[in-house]
């Protein structure tokens, strides 16, 4: 159909640097994968848009994939604010593991400071996919905004969105129709 937009929804490839830390957008990603490039990139349907957050990791990713995709901020992995860059060992010390652990029990509406919430991150992706067109579109983006996206397509709580598994190279497959949402797939490797 014209009016449906097919959604090929792509987790960057793994950073290039040390895990247990928020990532700021200038980490790099580790396009060493070649194997699981090429299988990605087999499935990937021609002649379509493709679009990224503006995350270095992710126009890598794409430009390893072999797009051309133009950067867009509605499509940006949640904002840590003051945590972005910091270890998650690091917060939990600052905090207290009892105020560290109390975020975490309302993650999908609970800012980290000078942040977004996952709820908020979920209304932003909502701008993005509504100035997307129809047809094949790929969007090389952060797990979180996956999961942003099938919150939405599913009209999900955002507490329960978060518990979707995206793996770094994964792909999920949604499709806009004109009045409803079909999931395809989530997280295939």
């Amino acid at each position: 159909m014209v009016d449906e937009t097919h959604l090929w929804l792509i987790r960057h490839a793994p950073v290039d640097g040390p895990r247990g830390v928020i990532h700021a957008l200038d980490a790099p990603a580790d396009l060493g994968d070649a194997a699981a490039f090429a299988t990605l990139q087999a499935r990937l349907p021609l002649h379509a848009i493709a679009v990224c957050s503006p995350a270095r990791r992710t126009s890598e990713t794409a430009a390893r994939l072999g797009l051309t995709a133009t950067e867009d901020d509605a499509f940006r992995e949640q904002d840590f604010g003051e945590w972005t860059g910091r270890r998650h060992s690091e917060i939990e010390a600052e905090l207290g593991e009892a105020a560290y652990r109390a975020f975490w029990q309302s993650p999908g509406t609970n800012r980290p400071p000078g942040g977004e919430s996952f709820a908020d991150q979920i209304g932003r992706a909502r701008v993005g996919l509504a100035r997307l067109p129809a047809g094949d579109v790929v969007l090389v983006v952060h797990s979180g905004t996956v999961r942003a996206i099938l919150a939405i397509a599913l009209e999900l709580a955002p507490e329960l969105a978060l518990r979707f598994v995206i793996d770094p190279l994964s792909l999920t497959r949604i499709d806009r129709l004109e009045n409803a949402w079909r999931v395809v797939a989530v997280n295939g490797r």
